[in-house]
């Protein structure tokens, strides 16, 4: 099982991308230290996190602390983003670990070839807007430009730690030591976009973080547009 998992793993690092370098396909993980079926996901996610032509994000999640460890990355904010998520998709339940592309394919588990196919048939759709972002010291300038997305849009602005390691004392993942990509943090909503005329808007940032911003539909809907400053 191990071998099939690192082979199919390798095949999701080495896929041809489509369209990378004008828009990036998000993959959001909702996972969580407590969860003893979350490590083979957050290594298929730890090596996804490599790819130019995907911005990946881990979400943690607080609602497996109860069960003897309590997740020191969780964000109580993150659960109520995946619970949008499931309410969007009409699903009444939520699960780690989980991963969302795009805001609209929702992949159940450690999944690499469907994770594949999934990010293959996002970035193979045309963009309907076009983001640029640039930072000038602490300054974070954000311009888009609506192509043909309908409806409100969510700027949002997402900072995350690329690499952490986890000793694990307690609970179902207890005697482990792991390892978190991209791991999510400073979630912030900037503002919102009607997408009548262009969107310009700045944010101030600090520290070498690396920086995402997201245009996504208002409502947990698809993500128009992503850039990240790595």
């Amino acid at each position: 099982m191990k071998s099939v998992l690192s082979a199919l793993s390798a095949a999701l690092l080495s896929l041809a991308s489509v369209g990378a370098a004008d828009s990036p396909v998000v993959v959001e993980l909702f996972t969580s230290q407590g969860c003893s079926s979350c490590p083979p996901a957050d290594k298929i996610f730890a090596e996804l996190a490599h790819r130019e032509d995907v911005i990946a994000l881990a979400l943690h999640v607080d609602y497996w602390d109860y069960i003897g460890w309590k997740d020191e990355f969780a964000v109580p904010a993150y659960a109520d983003r995946q619970r949008g998520y499931a309410v969007a998709a009409h699903r009444k339940s939520i699960y780690t670990p989980q991963m969302v592309v795009n805001g609209q394919t929702d992949i159940v588990g450690a999944r690499p070839m469907q994770l594949s196919e999934a990010i293959a048939e996002h970035a193979a759709v045309a963009p309907t807007v076009a983001l640029d972002v640039a930072r000038e010291g602490d300054t974070l300038k954000i311009s888009a430009q609506n192509h043909s997305a309908e409806g409100q849009m969510v700027v949002q602005l997402v900072r995350y730690l690329p690499m952490r390691a986890t000793e694990i004392t307690r609970g179902e993942n207890a005697g482990k030591t792991l390892e978190y990509a991209n791991v999510a943090h400073d979630w912030q909503v900037l503002g919102t976009w009607d997408g009548q005329g262009d969107l310009a808007m700045t944010a101030q940032v600090s520290g070498d973080a690396p920086v995402v911003v997201l245009i996504q539909k208002d409502g947990h809907g698809a993500i128009l547009a992503a850039e990240a400053l790595r």
